[in-house]
């Protein structure tokens, strides 16, 4: 006789209460705290990283100045690759050594994250009213689900089910290479700023990226302007109607289409892909014209599949948070190895 498997227990160790929930980008700092398992999440003001030397300066005035709540655990996000003592973000100053904020916030737990596996671990959590859809068919609730999301820079993470229980699978797919597919590209691609002698996802696909991108297209057409550095100008020129700026954004929803595809392909996402970032939820009239998606459905020879994978934009704005509180009160529910990445603070 088949008998059915009991419902495993969590891999991952119990989180003292409260906990304090932080998502670091590489400009801002979403701040939180979950006083229990069955509490609301209480979220506060947003700081920006350049505001403050280091973390700990920031929740200190953000949050534990403006509480009587003292946490006992710190949930933390960070852009970056995860290391086994200190963290270094990717786009901005900060230096994250857990061990030390045991002692500096007088923590019992430190447990790290990377961003968008944090992000990956809110997907099963996010509602209709905290996505928009923008083509495909349905989603396969336990198949892969791949989340990507241009903003200061350019995160990947994947999430995937098995044995009853989620895996978020975190990386660098930022930074994989990029290069030209269409006549247009191979005019425009000379003219983009390279780091390394290459071109990667994170070069075109973030805030700076896009004026890179328009850059590129005013030097192809012998129109230098080195006074379009960031993303903010550009949308200035869009809405002033600068001919440049509309093709520098479709071509950044083009080249954004390709790489979730290409992501959608690693992971066969059948789940979902979902945008994050602080860019989509900006462009989604001009997600929905339909760039985005031609680009997405074009691989040859699996067009069919591509049609049928869904995509969204996440519009919940601190999903992070989200997904960080998912593994504080449902820790059940996840299968992850936190071993390399939970400090405590008794081994100060």
């Amino acid at each position: 006789m088949t008998r059915t498997p009991s419902r495993r227990r969590s891999d991952i160790k119990p989180i003292p209460f409260p906990v304090l929930i932080a998502d670091i980008g590489g400009t801002n700092a979403r701040l939180a705290i979950l006083s229990q398992p069955h509490s609301p999440v209480r979220h506060f003001e947003t700081v920006h990283t350049k505001d403050y030397p280091d973390f700990a300066s920031a929740a200190t005035a953000a949050v534990l100045d403006a509480t009587a709540i003292m946490p006992k655990a710190l949930l933390i996000a960070l852009a970056g690759p995860i290391n086994e003592t200190t963290t270094k973000l990717t786009n901005a100053d900060w230096v994250i050594d857990p061990q030390a904020l045991c002692e500096e916030l007088n923590l019992e737990v430190v447990v790290a994250f990377n961003d968008f596996e944090a992000q990956a671990l809110a997907l099963p959590q996010l509602s209709d009213d905290q996505l928009f859809k923008v083509g495909g068919g349905r989603p396969r609730p336990r198949e892969p689900r791949v989340v990507l999301g241009p903003g200061t820079g350019l995160g990947v993470a994947a999430l995937v089910y098995a044995d009853r229980r989620y895996t978020p699978i975190g990386g660098e797919g930022g930074h994989v290479a990029m290069g030209p597919e269409t006549e247009r590209d191979y005019q425009i691609w000379p003219h983009i700023d390279r780091i390394g002698g290459r071109v990667s996802g994170e070069q075109l696909l973030c805030g700076n990226g896009l004026a890179r991108i328009y850059r590129a297209i005013a030097s192809a057409d012998g129109k230098p302007d080195p006074t379009c550095v960031d993303g903010p100008a550009v949308s200035e020129r869009l809405d002033a109607g600068d001919p440049i700026a509309e093709e520098a954004v479709e071509l950044f929803l083009t080249y954004l289409g390709r790489l979730a595809g290409d992501l959608a392909l690693v992971f066969l996402a059948k789940g979902g892909v979902y945008i994050g970032g602080g860019i989509a939820p900006r462009l989604i009239d001009r997600l929905e014209s339909g760039a985005f998606r031609r680009a997405f459905e074009a691989k040859a020879p699996h067009e069919a599949i591509m049609r049928d994978i869904p995509t969204y934009v996440v519009t919940e704005p601190k999903p992070a948070v989200w997904g960080l509180a998912a593994i504080a009160q449902l820790p059940e529910r996840f299968a992850i190895d936190l071993s390399h990445r939970r400090w405590t603070g008794d081994e100060r």
